[in-house]
């Protein structure tokens, strides 16, 4: 991959109307360029695969494809699902350089999820494992097409509806995770494919050994 992530790149991070949470958005993170581009690549070279997990007693097979990279000890688990971490690419390792540098935090790991259609999404979750921390920063890049992400506030049940767009990056950071469960809805509007990135910090635990 070729294109120049870092050239005249500045993050503009603006904070989302959340109460309890500390959530920033920034459309145009990449250009629209360097996300068609982005995206052509990651679907040839992540080795995507489609996994089940148990729902109500019954193997369901996930509602989109995805793909884990990350260090060796990046091992995650969720929904009774454990993934094995593969190698980081060129591609991933760029984005997650220029995320560290602007961030000012450390990343080990992406989950990659392949949307391919309005049929396929992510029900309402919080990334609140133990492996990620009490407070993780998940930072969250979106390619190809505009979907529509919700956050729903826990002890209230409120429900905020945000646009997604190529190219735009999402940070979740904070107490965010403790406060609300958010997901990305399917939809029976004709939509084409969106890759999501969601990089994050797992903890080492023989590093204090």
């Amino acid at each position: 991959m070729q294109f120049n992530l870092f050239a005249n790149q500045v993050t503009s991070l603006a904070a989302l109307p959340l109460p309890d949470a500390d959530v920033l958005y920034q459309a145009g993170w990449l250009s629209a360029v360097e996300s068609n581009q982005l995206a052509a690549q990651l679907q040839k070279e992540l080795p995507w695969r489609q996994d089940s997990i148990k729902l109500y007693g019954r193997e369901v097979k996930i509602p989109r494809l995805q793909s884990w990279h990350g260090a060796p000890h990046c091992h995650y688990q969720y929904s009774n699902l454990s993934l094995t971490p593969q190698r980081m690419t060129a591609s991933l390792s760029h984005i997650q350089q220029r995320l560290q540098r602007e961030l000012a935090c450390q990343f080990n790991c992406v989950l990659a999820n392949w949307y391919r259609d309005g049929q396929d999404g992510m029900g309402m979750h919080a990334d609140d494992e133990p492996e990620l921390g009490a407070q993780p920063v998940i930072a969250s890049l979106s390619l190809g097409a505009a979907r529509k992400f919700s956050f729903k506030h826990l002890a209230s049940g409120k429900r905020t509806d945000f646009i997604l767009e190529p190219g735009s990056l999402l940070v979740m950071r904070g107490a965010t995770q403790q406060h609300y469960h958010h997901g990305l809805a399917k939809t029976r509007k004709p939509v084409s494919d969106r890759i999501n990135l969601t990089y994050r910090y797992i903890i080492d635990p023989g590093a204090n050994q």
